[in-house]
This record gives structure tokens, C-alpha cells and sequence, in this order.
């Protein structure tokens, strides 16, 4: 699944080519996402100029007056900007037809993306709730530490609870307890506030990083101009079970949190 700097990737690459343009109209090839194509984004979003495009956790806003559509990526999905005139696969499900004469395309095989609608002044029940945004001032060590004592689950999964923290996601929390050193199965709540503060420093870098180097290609995922991300190629631990860590040449294991894989360097964690 895409994660936070995929989706932000995605936005830069958009912003250009969205921002002051008029949805001229909708195609839609397929209406069955993860949920059906919001009816109300049928109605109000073609005719409208887009204002901005904004992320909020994983998820993408396109604002304009009427309102704002709200977009995932799903697992598998992807955003380009192409010439009208370009020919729709077999996995190309929705455009937008844009006044410069190009096309918004989303393409997404398994069709668990979504496309809805945020009316004006509103927050959309999928966005209620979430935490902080990871690279924003309102996340940092001390914050963790307050929210994290007496918690007896995983500090990964801690780290992944989208109440706690918005948008890191697998791959970044694998590598950012690496990089702060911390065992991924350790308990929340024995996690000291110094250790936090270096753990919130190392989210914050990766991710800043993750997003300069244009995401993490894994599966499926594109940038809107079909470039891949880049930052893969220098995971510490994500993927490499068996393979000698990159600081102390220990193999890298893997174990199992929360049913998702995790990455972690038994010598270099703790």
C-alpha cells in the first residue's frame, strides 16, 4: 500500500497540473471501488476549478469551492496526468477532464482506492479521529511518551495506530525504530521519553527523506510522471530477513505484528 511519502510524492506531482484547472467532466469506466464512486463528487466536482490539493494522513483532498473530492490510493492505485487522447487500460477506472485538455486518470487493478466527497465546512467521517501529522509541530518524543504509558502493546504497533500518529505505516516504522534503535515487539509503555524523543526525530527524517527520494517502490506504485520512488534501495531492514544487517552484518529477522510482517536487527535493537 502506499505510504505517506508515496501519497505525498503524488500530491507534488498533481499540484502543478491541477491547481487553477476546471474539471470539465467525469469518465467513469468502473464505479465499484472500495466503495461506489460518491455520487455527490458526480454531482458537484465536474465545473468546478481546483483550488488545492492538500494530504492528510494517506488520503488526498482536492479542494475546490463546492467542495473537496477525497481520494485513496488503495493498495494498488495509481494518479497521472495524460493527453485526453491517451487510450484507457484495462485497470484505468476513473478520469477527470481537465481544461488543459489532459486527463486526471486513476488506474487501480484491485480496486480498493476511493474516490468521495467532503462538503464545505465538513470533515469526512474517514478523516475523524485521525492523530497528528508525523512531520507537522504537533508530534514529537514527549508526545509519544504521554500517549504511550501503561500501553502493553508493540511499539510498532503503537507507532502504526492512525489515532496516534497519521501515516506511518510499515515500511517507515520498521525503519525508523532501526534507526532509533528500539525493538519493534518492546511494549509501549517501557519505552523511556529519551528514547521517544530520538524515535519522533528518526520518523521525521526518514519520512522528509522518503519523500525527497520520491517514495518507496514496492509492488505497485508510480509517481505521476510513471517514475518509480527511489528511496528502497536504501531500506536498512524492511524486506531483508536474512540478510546481514548494514551496520553490524547480524541477519535481519522477521516476525510478526499486528499479522504484518516487521523487519528488525536482533543485535541493533533492543
Amino acid at each position: 500500500m502506499p505510504e505517506l511519502p508515496e501519497v505525498e510524492t503524488t500530491r507534488r506531482g498533481l499540484a502543478p497540473h491541477l491547481v487553477g484547472q476546471q474539471v470539465r467532466g467525469l469518465i467513469v469506466r468502473q464505479a465499484q471501488l472500495r466503495w461506489p464512486i460518491a455520487q455527490a463528487l458526480r454531482d458537484h466536482l465536474p465545473g468546478q476549478r481546483v483550488e488545492d490539493i492538500e494530504r492528510r494522513a494517506k488520503y488526498l483532498l482536492v479542494h475546490t469551492q463546492a467542495g473537496s473530492a477525497l481520494l485513496h490510493l488503495g493498495m494498488s492505485g495509481s494518479l497521472r496526468v495524460l493527453p485526453e487522447a491517451t487510450p484507457a487500460g484495462l485497470h484505468d477506472h476513473i478520469d477527470w477532464r481537465l481544461g488543459s485538455g489532459h486527463v486526471l486518470r486513476y488506474t487501480d487493478p484491485r480496486r480498493f482506492g476511493c474516490q468521495l466527497w467532503q462538503e464545505p465546512g465538513e470533515v469526512h467521517p474517514l478523516l475523524a479521529g485521525l492523530g497528528p501529522e508525523p512531520l507537522g509541530d504537533g508530534f514529537d518524543g514527549d508526545y509519544l511518551w504521554r500517549l504511550s504509558r501503561g500501553r502493553k502493546s508493540a511499539v510498532k504497533l503503537f507507532l502504526m495506530d492512525q489515532k496516534i500518529v497519521v501515516g506511518v505505516g510499515n515500511i517507515y516504522a520498521a525503519e525508523a525504530l532501526f534507526a532509533a534503535g528500539i525493538h519493534p515487539a518492546r511494549a509501549a509503555g517501557q519505552v523511556s521519553l529519551a528514547r521517544y524523543r530520538v524515535l519522533a526525530a528518526q520518523v521525521k527524517r526518514i519520512l522528509a527523506y522518503a519523500i525527497r527520494r520520491g517514495g518507496t517502490t514496492l509492488r505497485d506504485f508510480i509517481s505521476p510522471d510513471g517514475l518509480p520512488g527511489y528511496f528502497e534501495q536504501e531500506l536498512f531492514v524492511y524486506g531483508r530477513a536474512g540478510e546481514p544487517c548494514r551496520t553490524c552484518a547480524t541477519p535481519v529477522r522477521s516476525i510478526t505484528l499486528g499479522q504484518r510482517s516487521t523487519f528488525f536487527c536482533p543485535r541493533c535493537q533492543r
